[in-house]
């Protein structure tokens, strides 16, 4: 089944931005333009291809939210990069996959402000609330505790499509046939025991059939000999 695809590219951006982006011919992702796709996709399952260096963080926040309640299977493939608020919109996805070559990054959100030394407080104060509730998406996915996630966003940590797996980010590695995505309480066997079982199995099903060949043309064999009686 193709799945229903949308590009997650350029910046991350309100919706009221998108029609000045677009006059511009500017690749940008606005939550209205998500929000259409899903609302035409209809629950149905969809890719989203990723490749932005993010944005507005409340834009990115929308786009996460309305992902988390749709009702559809949704696949974040991250194609180039997934940076800042394009990696809480692939962590929105049921499941995220990225290239190999591709990277995340996650760091801490970023503002403007002037003032006097109590507005400069304030809008400290206000970014560190908007760190910690996107430290809560990240933990949400990886299992990661609030503060070794808050330390990884401090030092603008940026991670290969490995590193991103090994800490949690990342479901898949797109093209690695040995990185199959499971999620199990059991024993999982490796690959290579699952394909040397599998050609011992394809083996004694050969000689089976040989074997019930050979006697069917036994018995085809002594029944035209009694019938040349």
């Amino acid at each position: 089944m193709i799945l229903k695809k949308l590009k997650i590219g350029g910046v991350i951006i309100p919706n009221d931005y998108q029609d000045v982006y677009d006059w511009f011919g500017l690749e940008a992702t606005s939550p209205k333009k998500v929000a259409a796709f899903l609302a035409d996709a209809n629950g149905e399952d969809v890719t989203l291809e990723i490749n932005s260096g993010g944005g507005f963080v409340t834009s990115g926040s929308e786009i996460y939210t309305l992902l988390k309640s749709y009702n559809g299977r949704t696949v974040a493939e991250i194609m180039g990069m997934a940076a800042s608020a394009a990696s809480i919109i692939a962590i929105g996805c049921s499941i995220v996959t990225m290239s190999p070559t591709a990277m995340f990054m996650i760091h801490n959100v970023a503002t403007v402000a002037e003032g006097d030394y109590r507005a400069l407080e304030k809008e400290a104060n206000v970014c560190k609330s908007f760190n910690q509730s996107l430290a809560n998406a990240y933990r949400l996915k990886t299992g990661k505790s609030e503060a070794e996630l808050l330390s990884l966003m401090d030092q603008e940590t940026w991670l290969t499509a490995q590193k991103a797996k090994e800490l949690g980010f990342v479901d898949e590695i797109m093209f690695d046939k040995e990185n199959l995505l499971v999620a199990s309480i059991g024993n999982i066997l490796p690959i290579e025991a699952i394909n040397k079982v599998k050609n011992i199995l394809a083996e004694q099903k050969n000689e089976k059939e040989n074997k019930e060949k050979a006697q069917t043309l036994a018995v085809e064999a002594e029944r035209i000999a009694l019938l040349s009686l």
